[in-house]
């Protein structure tokens, strides 16, 4: 089928690490009756025809209508359920947000977290900024992931289209990413260059860049030792580099399932290990000592994004000093993604 293997494409070209890192964002192709849409966990660079998720739509259709939990885990686990009960063949769990792809009207739809985007969204001023850069677009602040999200942006994008007669093309939402909607592979790609290319140019204008300048330290073997003794089992494998200033906070729900909110800094020792693990509930995935930044994982690949999040996460902050600086998640909106089910069921896929 052309318009799947154009999917493909775009999920290639979309899934380099400009625009998404690890198991990040999302793509999807649909027709009337069915939706394409990739599982969840997995890559955009690595999906292939077979590997997407076919969705019945008439079927998810029904999921707007449904009577859920107010409470929220109970409410995301009917609604897992629910979208399992669309799924039509045997490729995996769909993506989080394949309810929201299937309200687009567009053929196609391509989600990513780019950096270039989200030194934006994650920023103070990122909606004014937004809003003048992008006035066609659909600004939405931070939503929780999942039905809750997909809800909102129902009403929304109903809103949107009853004043503009179309669906948004581009939708903004703040600590999180962008999606983009359209018929053909060329309207895709050219509305990411309308994103991309202003935004390149306002950081140069205003001398603001992703560069980290992390130097060439040495690996540190009695640290990485010390690290291993203390944090046991949650440390068995270790990626590191050179320093670079980490976030110390919450900035999107990817680097939350990657890399943790908190980034561990006290002095190594088992009562600090034990206080951290105590105040958050887990071990930390990066660990900061001395002119060497850390990445630990209960495997290699999993070490790896821990250090590759960290390091999207320092240049999400430095990018976002050109809009007011960085603007965190909230304790409530942190805590529904540590607790989240879907995102731990991500994160053991991706990893």
């Amino acid at each position: 089928m052309e318009d799947l293997q154009t999917i493909v494409e775009l999920s290639h070209e979309f899934g380099t690490p400009e625009y998404v890192k690890g198991g990040g964002g999302n793509t999807s192709f649909k027709n009337e009756e069915i939706l394409w849409v990739k599982p969840s966990g997995t890559t955009l660079a690595g999906l292939s025809e077979e590997t997407f998720v076919t969705l019945d739509r008439a079927k998810v259709n029904e999921l707007y209508d449904v009577e859920t939990p107010t409470e929220p885990h109970a409410r995301e686990e009917l609604v897992k359920n629910f979208m399992g009960e669309a799924v039509r063949n045997d490729a995996g769990r769909p993506s989080v947000e394949a309810p929201l792809h299937n309200i687009l009207e567009t053929k196609f739809v391509v989600h990513t977290h780019a950096l270039l985007v989200n030194g934006m969204t994650c920023a103070k001023d990122g909606e004014a900024v937004s809003r003048r850069l992008f006035p066609d677009a659909l600004w939405v602040e931070y939503i929780d992931a999942g039905y809750t999200l997909c809800m909102e942006l129902k009403g929304r994008i109903d809103r949107y289209k009853a004043e503009f007669g179309r669906v948004p093309k581009i939708i903004m939402l703040k600590n999180h990413g962008i999606f983009v909607s359209g018929d053909s592979a060329e309207e895709i790609r050219s509305l990411y260059a309308g994103v991309m290319e202003p935004l390149r140019a306002e950081y140069d204008a205003l001398g603001v860049n992703e560069d980290l300048g992390i130097g060439d330290a040495g690996q540190d073997p009695q640290t990485e030792s010390a690290i291993r003794d203390i944090f046991g089992e949650d440390a068995q494998f270790i990626e590191s580099s050179g320093f670079f200033e980490c976030v110390p906070g919450p900035i999107t729900p990817d680097h939350l399932v990657y890399a943790r909110a908190y980034p561990f800094s006290d002095e190594l020792t088992r009562e600090n290990a034990d206080a951290y693990r105590a105040k958050h509930g887990f071990a930390p995935k990066v660990v900061i000592h001395g002119d060497r930044i850390y990445g630990l994982g209960v495997t290699e690949k999993n070490a790896g994004l821990a250090l590759l999040f960290a390091q999207d996460g320092a240049q999400v902050l430095k990018l976002s000093q050109a809009f007011g600086g960085v603007e965190y998640m909230t304790d409530r909106a942190r805590e529904f993604i540590e607790n989240w089910e879907v995102e731990s069921y991500r994160e053991k896929v991706a990893s």
